[in-house]
Parts: C-alpha cells; structure tokens; sequence
C-alpha cells in the first residue's frame, strides 16, 4: 500500500481498508503491508488460510523505502520484500541477480 496508515488500526481495520478503500481480498494470496508517518515501523497483513493474522515490526536503526504515491506502488520479488522489511532498499545493485534455472 501507498502513502501513510493509521498505525492504530487493528486486523479488522486493516482487512476493511483493503477491501473498500484498495478493492482487494484481503482473503486471497496476497502480503499487505502498512506503514505510518515515521516509516520505521510498519504491519503486515495475510490471510494463512484459517484467518487473518498481522505482524508488526518496529526497526531500530532504519526506515523503510516507502512508496509514496500510487506509481511507486509494485510486486516485490520475495528477495525485494526482505530487503524492504529489514529496512533495505529494494534497489540493490550488487546483488547477484536470481537464476531462473534449477541448482545442480
């Protein structure tokens, strides 16, 4: 999600705020991630099949690399989604690039 989020809000906020403001399933096969103004903090929203469970994390020493506006927004590789949730950017130029053929 974009832009800046009530950090109040619980799970039944969260899952409201997806389906009428987003227009998503908050149900369906997706991470949702919210963060507030200070950007070091953020909660994590997915459904693990018999519920809706949220994680919330505050980093110590870092912020995250937030979109702003609705054109920053994107699908995150899982690789990208750590280095966002550790406070890392999603832009990593040495990083070794992930093969898309199987290991021998």
């Amino acid at each position: 999600m974009c832009g800046k989020t009530d950090m109040r809000k619980g799970i039944d906020g969260l899952a409201t705020l997806i389906q009428d403001s987003f227009k998503f399933n908050p149900y369906g096969d997706s991470i949702f991630l919210f963060s507030g103004w200070s950007k070091d903090r953020y909660k994590c929203l997915y459904f693990d099949g018999d519920g809706l469970a949220m994680l919330y994390k505050r980093l110590d020493s870092r912020k995250l690399q937030w979109p702003k506006n609705e054109k920053e927004v994107r699908n995150l590789s899982q690789q990208e989604l750590r280095w966002l949730l550790e406070g890392l950017s999603i832009q990593q130029p040495k990083a070794i690039p992930q093969s898309s053929k199987g290991v021998c």
